[in-house]
């Protein structure tokens, strides 16, 4: 389900920016700062490091390799 929301242009215009760096739509940009923000907030002590690594592995395809026949 899509919403619309009002973001102020600063914002869009610093999304688009990295967007484009990191291969994303403008939204998806937006999306990815909000999951580090919510993950941050649930996660103080957290290095942003971290909280990257944990993104980029919820992205990661399941190899199978723990399956057992």
């Amino acid at each position: 389900m899509s919403v619309n929301v009002k973001l102020s242009e600063s914002l869009v215009d610093q999304a688009k920016s990295h967007a484009r760096i990191q291969h994303r739509s403008v939204p998806k940009q937006i999306e990815y700062w909000s999951r580090i923000g919510k993950i941050a907030e649930e996660n103080p002590d957290l290095p942003f490091a971290m909280i990257r690594d944990i993104l980029i592995a919820d992205q990661e395809e399941v190899v199978g390799e723990y399956e057992f026949n």
